[in-house]
């Protein structure tokens, strides 16, 4: 799954990476939690949009939000057939803006044991996405989001079996168009990404609390456990890609 992610990136460096029109200014986020605003790139008649939403997604027919569980990661694997993602996964794809993202280290305490996870070379991550828009019955609406998750890759095995969807810069372009990339089509985008594209280091217990964001949480505690060995793959990862 994902739980909290880190947008630490210039506003520049992100716009340049995913082509969208708007010139946004934003500031750097360290521990961003679900039911947040978060920053997102959806396309729309060939053009992309910046644009910020709930992240937690709220299904158009859903009647009284209160009643409906807060949905944060969709399965990639069950998307197509969920009515919950069916439509998202077919006309509303999205991209989170992130550079990397958190994961606890499971079979211990949350927060015991908190991973960073980004990318190698230092680019943005772009984390495969669903969007909807809820309408309340007094005519507000509100744009929520998902983050799509699949199987975890041999890096991250050892901390927990899933991961989100991270997509490669053609992958980006094939999951934003909805005109020629089917929703069978784009599913196939979302695999467990290539070991070599990922960094997976320690970072701070402070994470675990969303009133703290500042840099020093990428930076782990003295007493923190070393990453665990990656877990070997028999498959291929690049070739899925």
């Amino acid at each position: 799954m994902c739980g909290r992610f880190f947008v630490t990136s210039s506003p520049e460096t992100f716009r340049e990476a995913y082509g969208y029109a708007e010139q946004p200014n934003f500031p750097a986020r360290h521990n961003v939690a679900p039911t947040q605003p978060v920053a997102v790139v959806t396309a729309e008649h060939g053009r992309r949009r910046f644009v910020l939403m709930r992240w937690g997604f709220l299904p158009a027919w859903v009647k009284d939000p209160e009643d409906f569980p807060l949905v944060i990661n969709a399965r990639i694997e069950t998307a197509a057939e969920k009515p919950s993602f069916r439509n998202a996964l077919r006309y509303r794809r999205c991209i989170f803006l992130a550079d990397g993202f958190y994961e606890w280290r499971r079979g211990g305490p949350r927060g015991q044991a908190p991973y960073a996870i980004r990318h190698a070379d230092g680019r943005p991550m772009a984390l495969a996405g669903l969007w909807e828009t809820w309408s309340s019955r007094d005519g507000s609406e509100l744009d929520t989001a998902a983050i799509v998750t699949c199987g975890a890759n041999g890096l991250l095995a050892g901390i927990h079996e899933r991961m989100p969807a991270i997509l490669s810069p053609e992958g980006v372009d094939r999951w934003l168009d909805m005109r020629d990339v089917d929703a069978g089509q784009a599913a196939a985008l979302c695999r467990p990404a290539p070991e070599t594209w990922l960094d997976l280091a320690p970072a701070s217990r402070r994470v675990n609390d969303v009133r703290h964001d500042e840099a020093g949480l990428l930076r782990p505690d003295e007493d923190a456990p070393a990453p665990p060995p990656p877990e070997r793959k028999t498959e291929a990862q690049g070739s899925l890609f």
